[in-house]
C-alpha cells in the first residue's frame, strides 16, 4: 500500500475506532501479557503513577546516533519496504539509498527527526533523550526542516504546509498559545501524543531542569504535569480522536526488542486520562486496566463490537455494566449512539 492511499478523514477515524472494538475482547489477555512489566504501578494513580511509571521506563538501552539508520529498519518499515514518513505522503524512500545527504525539494532524502526537538533539553548528546528511539523518527528532510524546533499545534491557516497539505505550519488554533506551530497530519496526531506523554514520563527527573529554546511554551518547567494546560487538552484530544493502531503497536515490540523498554500509553490505551485525564482518581492496575473507553462519565466513546460483552465501569471503576452494543458513547455524561 503506497503511502499517499491514507488520508486523515472522518472514516478512517471510525474504522480504527471499529478496530479498538475488535481490540477490547482480546485486551484482558494481552494486558495480562504486559503485567509483570508494569506491576510496580498497580495501585498510583495521577501523578503518582506517572512517576511509578517513569520507574519502569527510564532505564533502557542506550543507542549511538549512527545506530539509529539501522533501527528505522526495524522500527519503521512500510508494508512495501519503504521508510515510513510521517511528515510527508509523498515519500518512498529506500532505507540507507536515500538516508541523510543533501536535499532542495520535499522528497529529495530522509533523516533523523527528533519530535521533542533536542534543543529543548540543550541538544547535549549525552542525554539518553538524544537517541530514544520513541521519539526520534524518519522523516523528510525538508519538511522536517520546515517545522524545525517548532512546537506542535493546529493552525488557523497554514503558512507553509508539505505536499497535498499534509503537514502545515501557521498561527495556532488551540486556546492558550498564538504562536507559530507545526501542525502534522490527522492520522498521526495520536501517535505523537502519545510519544509526548512518554516523554513526560519517562524523563520526569528531567522535566523540570528543560526549556524550549524560544521559551516555556509546551513545557511547564516542572515534573508535573510538564506540559502546560493548553498543550494536555489539546494532546488529550488527539489521542482520542486518533486511537492506538497497529503501526504503533508493532513499533512498540520493535522498539523493546532494541532498547529494552516501553511505551505505557500504547500498551495501555487511554492510560493518559489516568496521569492527566478524568481517570485521575481511579487506581491504575497492571493486570485488570480499566479502558477508559468503557467508564461512563468520561468524554471518551464507549466501543464495542457486535457480539462483544465488553465491561463497562463508573468514574470511580466500579463495574456497572456489559456493553453488548457498538456505535455507543457518552459525551458530557449523556450516552449518544451513532
Amino acid at each position: 500500500m503506497n503511502i499517499t492511499d491514507i488520508s486523515a478523514t472522518a472514516l478512517s477515524r471510525k474504522l480504527r475506532w471499529a478496530a479498538c472494538s475488535v481490540a477490547i475482547c482480546l485486551s484482558g489477555a494481552l494486558w495480562a501479557q504486559d503485567a509483570a512489566y508494569y506491576a510496580a504501578a498497580t495501585g498510583t494513580k495521577g501523578a503518582a503513577l506517572k512517576t511509578a511509571l517513569s520507574k519502569i521506563v527510564s532505564d533502557h538501552t542506550v543507542r549511538t546516533y549512527a545506530n539509529l539508520w539501522s533501527d528505522f529498519r526495524e522500527t519503521d518499515c512500510r508494508a512495501d519496504g519503504c521508510v515510513w514518513d510521517m511528515y510527508s505522503c509523498i515519500t518512498n524512500y529506500k532505507f540507507g539509498d536515500d538516508q541523510a545527504g543533501n536535499f532542495k525539494d520535499e522528497g529529495d532524502k530522509y533523516n533523523r527527526e527528533h519530535s521533542f526537538p533536542k534543543s529543548w533539553w540543550g541538544g547535549s548528546s549525552s542525554e539518553a533523550a538524544y537517541t530514544d528511539l520513541f521519539h526520534l523518527y524518519p522523516t523528510d528532510g525538508y519538511v522536517n526542516g520546515m517545522r524545525g524546533n517548532l512546537p506542535f499545534g493546529e493552525v488557523t491557516s497554514a503558512t507553509k504546509q508539505s505536499a497535498q497539505g499534509f503537514s502545515k505550519v501557521g498561527p495556532c488554533a488551540i486556546n492558550g498559545y498564538s504562536g507559530t506551530v507545526f501542525e502534522p497530519a490527522d492520522e498521526y496526531k495520536g501517535d505523537f501524543a502519545r510519544t509526548y506523554f512518554y516523554m513526560a514520563t519517562a524523563y520526569e527527573s528531567s522535566f523540570a531542569k528543560w526549556e524550549e529554546s524560544e521559551g516555556g511554551i509546551m513545557l511547564a518547567g516542572n515534573a508535573w504535569p510538564g506540559y502546560k494546560a493548553w498543550v494536555i487538552d489539546m494532546l488529550l484530544q488527539w489521542a482520542k480522536d486518533d486511537p492506538v493502531s497497529d503501526k504503533e503497536r508493532d513499533r512498540n515490540e520493535a522498539v523493546y526488542g532494541i532498547q529494552h523498554n516501553r511505551n505505557p500509553y500504547i500498551d495501555y490505551p487511554g492510560l493518559e486520562q489516568y496521569v492527566w485525564g478524568g481517570c485521575q482518581q481511579i487506581p491504575f492496575d497492571a493486570a485488570e486496566y480499566k479502558d477508559p473507553a468503557t467508564i461512563v462519565g468520561l468524554d471518551v466513546p464507549v466501543v464495542g463490537s457486535s457480539g462483544a460483552d465488553a465491561p463497562v465501569y463508573d468514574l470511580q471503576g466500579r463495574r456497572i455494566r456489559r456493553q453488548h452494543h457498538a456505535g455507543i458513547r457518552i459525551e458530557n455524561g449523556k450516552k449518544v449512539t451513532d
